[in-house]
């Protein structure tokens, strides 16, 4: 499943979930083929309203952008003002509606915007920051995924507070250089600038082991954990690439990577699973243990413009 309503999500269905899986959750169930020659018309209606207020855009998907609406060109005093009335010209023009997350910076931003959907706003001031993300678990963080916060709660941190009550050290040791943001955003901290227009050259995820693996079986699980998290955001984002690249780091620091491009663009969750796990068996057999995994998917050509519906607003003030 590509996407689920907020009613569906009442009875546990959810993205990315096979539809057999879906189906038994709630019988009554009705599947939609996607429309995305629809979605592009509608989002190029929305970019339009954003434009009105700010050049300063990022697109995330095809469903969330950030705009900075510091200095906004309509003048108005504040974000959440902002945010309010692109949200009602948005219904007006569209019939969509819209969630808003205002705070200082990126990530927080999109805490707040999570925090009132599909229909509303939430602002986290300066103040409010740190005491929020400490009360939040680890697996409601943006860019924290399922493999990722199961290996937190093994380390006995669940919630943002108990995040923050770990060192750099012990976090770059047990999650290698992520560990580094993950102590950052403990503490409500992200100095990433909104970057307009950015473009994707690739989308890729990894995790690293509890302990190093050295059965096969274990590590193609790992990588698949991998390639679901880059595919549910190839889906979202209606961008798909040719090359499928998996990384390795061994047990005694070595790493590398296996690469392959395809004809076509990687056009389904089975293509990617089946690409990536082939990609991991060219390393057996192992002489030593593997302690990370990484999928990565790029080379996207001719991608169209991911132009969103939803909306993350930040602010300096």
């Amino acid at each position: 499943m590509a996407a689920a309503s907020y009613e569906a999500r009442a009875f546990g269905v959810r993205s990315a979930m096979p539809s057999t899986t879906a189906i038994r959750k709630c019988s009554e169930l009705v599947f939609v083929p996607p429309r995305f020659d629809v979605y592009r018309a509608v989002s190029q209606q929305i970019r339009a309203i954003f434009a009105d207020y700010t050049s300063v855009v990022e697109p995330l998907s095809l469903d969330e952008a950030y705009l900075d609406v510091s200095e906004n060109r309509r003048g108005m005093p504040t974000a959440t003002a902002t945010a309010a009335e692109i949200r009602a010209r948005i219904f007006d023009e569209t019939g969509l509606t819209a969630s808003a997350g205002i705070s200082y910076n990126k990530f927080l931003a999109k805490l707040a915007s999570d925090h009132r959907k599909p229909n509303g706003q939430f602002a986290i001031t300066p103040p409010m920051g740190p005491a929020f993300v400490e009360a939040l678990t680890v697996s409601k963080f943006h860019g924290i995924g399922p493999v990722t916060a199961a290996k937190m709660n093994g380390l006995s941190i669940y919630t943002g507070a108990d995040l923050r009550r770990q060192s750099i050290a012990f976090l770059q040791l047990h999650f290698g250089k992520p560990g580094g943001w993950y102590y950052a955003i403990a503490r409500g901290e992200d100095d990433r600038p909104v970057v307009p227009d950015r473009p994707r050259k690739s989308s890729g995820s990894e995790t690293t082991f509890a302990e190093d693996l050295t059965d096969p079986a274990a590590i193609e699980t790992g990588v698949q954990a991998m390639a679901d998290e880059v595919w549910t955001w190839c889906e979202k984002a209606d961008a798909f690439g040719h090359t499928v690249t998996v990384k390795i780091k061994f047990a005694d620091f070595r790493q590398a990577t296996r690469s392959r491009t395809l004809s076509g663009p990687v056009g389904s969750r089975a293509l990617l699973l089946a690409t990536s796990t082939a990609l991991v068996r060219q390393v057996y057999p192992l002489t030593t243990g593997i302690r990370l995994v990484g999928v990565t998917v790029s080379n996207f050509r001719d991608q169209p413009p991911s132009l969103q519906l939803g909306l993350d607003l930040t602010t300096d003030g």
